[in-house]
């Protein structure tokens, strides 16, 4: 068995598994885990949870230790380190007139490196603004360039359903999603009502978008004629959320019918 635990980190709402091994985690502790990347700080987010070795996450990664007064000091300044870092980061740009907008920075928890995202139209040449960032940190430095999808969801907003956009709080490296999943899901073609902060289509129509077609394969299609206690009618539209077809009687009058009547 593996003590199995849920941590968050700061940017962006995935929650990660964790080896807890024997530590007595709850939630909210901040814990030092070892990642990829090195050690990180992270924040439980659930309880723990033992589960059999074969349905244990594959390369599951260490939770090191709850973490002390000092590594809460160190978390801060990094924060003050990666304010600095952009700000730095900002000036070289103009300095050099490089066309790039710089995003965001992460500055690894051991200071090993730091990584700096930006968006830009086109490929930019940046090794002069490697050179300077390295001279003045003293650090292994990666520059990102990233897509408006991911910048959206590191700068994060709010969606026009009034809740934070779904690529920073729920969906993370969502699938492509097509104008395909609109006409699934009947919702209007208007670009302008379907696209997120980012200017592509939003996130969250690839939520549902399985369970919509699961659910019609077993609606009968638009077209097809059926025998009801009302009479014969035909399919025009389907209502996929409350399970109904609705049929065009041969008298032209409408009726709503649930797929279990039928």
């Amino acid at each position: 068995m593996k003590n199995i635990v849920g941590v968050k980190f700061d940017r962006g709402g995935k929650v990660y598994s964790f080896n807890a091994a024997s530590l007595p985690l709850k939630k909210n502790d901040e814990v030092i885990v070892n990642t990829d990347n090195g050690p990180a700080i992270g924040r439980v987010v659930t309880d723990v949870r033992s589960v059999p070795l074969y349905k244990a996450p594959i390369n599951l990664q260490d939770v090191v230790r709850i973490a002390t007064e000092k590594d809460l000091k160190i978390k801060e300044d990094n924060r003050e380190l990666e304010q600095l870092a952009r700000k730095f980061c900002l000036e070289r740009i103009k300095a050099r007139n490089l066309p790039m907008k710089l995003i965001d920075v992460v500055c690894f928890f051991d200071r090993s490196k730091a990584k700096f995202y930006f968006t830009a139209e086109n490929r930019v040449d940046f090794r002069e603004l490697v050179k300077d960032l390295v001279q003045k940190f003293k650090a292994r430095i990666e520059l990102r360039q990233i897509g408006s999808r991911y910048e959206a969801y590191l700068i994060k907003g709010m969606g026009i359903c009034g809740r934070e956009v779904c690529c920073a709080s729920l969906q993370h490296n969502p699938d492509r999603v097509s104008i395909k999943m609109a006409k699934e899901q009947n919702v209007s073609l208007n670009v302008e009502k379907i696209s997120g902060l980012c200017g592509r289509l939003m996130c969250c129509m690839a939520f549902e978008y399985d369970s919509y077609q699961d659910t019609k394969r077993n609606m009968p299609k638009c077209g097809k004629m059926l025998q009801i206690d009302e009479g014969r009618g035909k399919v025009v539209r389907q209502n996929v959320i409350r399970d109904e077809v609705i049929l065009e009687m041969e008298d032209g009058k409408e009726i709503a019918v649930n797929i279990k009547n039928i």
